[in-house]
């Protein structure tokens, strides 16, 4: 599904120009134990949240979504990752775009600021800008051996927890996806912004902007709507 907003009267317009958005929701569930992205919350799905708030601040939308349900959902096809279900939607993204917001779709409480900050971010000069919250839990480092030994315990003050939407110049979002090599560990687009050499910068994330990954995290989502 790619959406123009070229329905919106003037005053509706970005104020921002040229910025695009891609919403994932290409996952299987399989943490969840089923497919997040569709469920209800209130009289309206996961997804369709997500991409509205996305469609109120773009001046267009690309939605990716499981190959099975592109006929049905009007999607792009996603991929067996994350990274190449981002990149099917990035070839989607018309070359005049400059900035992009990469948001999963299943955090359908993140906000019309919050995009316009990262938003913000790029704009200022920045190569990718990310949502994060604090890290209030001691983090420890365990070993890779299976010991369940600890190695480290990093300094928690350093530490946030990210959050979509992200935003990229575009340029810098391809390169970063060019010199993938499809076998990346990259559990986001900042990373591979960092390792191409970008500059990321964080924002303030927002506590409500939780991600669905649970059962749990569903039934806080239909709480937090029937309030």
């Amino acid at each position: 599904m790619v959406l123009p907003c070229g329905s919106m009267t003037s005053s509706e317009q970005p104020q921002h120009g040229h910025v695009w958005s891609i919403v994932v929701g290409a996952g299987s569930g399989a943490r969840f134990g089923g497919m997040k992205q569709y469920e209800m919350l209130g009289d309206t799905r996961v997804i369709d949240r997500s991409v509205s708030t996305a469609r109120a601040v773009s001046d267009g939308v690309v939605v990716v979504v499981p190959a099975s349900d592109v006929e049905r959902e009007g999607g792009i096809a996603g991929g067996a990752t994350r990274s190449e279900s981002v990149r099917n939607g990035l070839a989607h993204v018309p070359d005049d775009a400059d900035i992009v917001c990469v948001h999963d779709a299943a955090r359908p409480f993140a906000s019309t600021d919050l995009f316009k900050q990262v938003i913000a971010a790029i704009r200022n000069g920045a190569d990718a800008a990310i949502p994060a919250i604090p890290v209030t839990d001691t983090i420890k480092i365990v070993a890779a051996d299976g010991s369940g030994t600890i190695e480290s315990t990093p300094d928690r003050s350093t530490l946030v927890a990210a959050q979509t939407p992200q935003a990229f110049g575009v340029a810098a979002l391809r390169r970063a996806h060019e010199l993938d090599d499809g076998n990346s560990t990259a559990t986001d687009d900042a990373m591979l912004v960092e390792r191409a050499g970008g500059v990321v910068v964080v924002v303030d994330g927002e506590s409500p902007n939780r991600k669905i990954t649970t059962q749990e995290d569903l039934e806080w989502a239909r709480r937090e709507v029937e309030e």
